[in-house]
């Protein structure tokens, strides 16, 4: 956690949690048995533009390839246990029962979605996310097997191209994330993308037939308009 965000303590409902995400700010726990959550305003925030995304072709041939099967919204449950599961440079996760519950009940009331990453119908990666109008909260991704989290995010940015969203927000800018064209912008930079976003009507995060083949995915994540 950066040492520059603005850190608020608050009761979190859904409501509130969707009224949160609408004014740039999000919720986070100190650790999984930490049952107290705080909101979080970074003062420079990681989005990806879409103009800017970028397919290291590597990574192309392993999707043209279809080493993975790609799935939305089918195991919520699941993609929150990857995206909880220790890693060798994370061995604890922020993502508490508290978390759970509330991303849960997003997902029910349709404003959570997932894309989950299959191998040998077993789940090996996957990512989750708030949509909220024309704007995307990336909330966490995981893989238990090489490139599964970087597919997942190939197909989100196709799906939601495909939608007519404006804004890919991922919180903070790494330098997995940097590889595919993340950027750091302000507080004040993000409010005003963010504020744009209003003024569209809801886009359809689930528009994208899932039996888009490859070449369709990699066409819309490379379209430039």
């Amino acid at each position: 956690m950066k040492s520059d965000n603005t850190n608020i303590q608050i009761d979190i409902t859904p409501e509130v949690l969707l009224k949160a995400y609408s004014c740039g700010i999000f919720p986070m726990a100190e650790a999984a048995d930490d049952d107290e959550l705080f909101w979080i305003e970074p003062k420079h925030r990681g989005i990806i533009p879409f103009e800017h995304f970028h397919v290291p072709k590597s990574l192309a041939k392993v999707i043209r390839k279809e080493t993975f099967e790609v799935r939305v919204d089918t195991d919520f449950r699941g993609v929150l246990d990857g995206c909880a599961a220790p890693r060798p440079d994370r061995p604890s996760t922020w993502i508490n029962s508290r978390i759970r519950e509330l991303y849960t009940d997003l997902f029910e009331m349709g404003h959570c979605h997932t894309i989950e990453v299959y191998k040998d119908d077993l789940l090996v990666g996957g990512l989750y996310g708030v949509e909220l109008n024309a704007a995307f909260f990336g909330e966490s991704m995981f893989s238990f097997e090489s490139n599964a989290s970087k597919v997942a995010l190939v197909y989100l940015v196709a799906r939601l191209k495909h939608a007519g969203f404006t804004l890919l927000d991922t919180q903070f800018v790494t330098d997995h994330l940097e590889k595919f064209g993340a950027i750091e912008v302000t507080r004040d930079q993000f409010q005003r993308r963010l504020e744009r976003t209003r003024v569209r009507r809801r886009c359809n995060f689930l528009g994208l037939d899932t039996a888009t083949p490859p070449s369709g995915i990699l066409q819309l994540v490379s379209q430039t308009s």
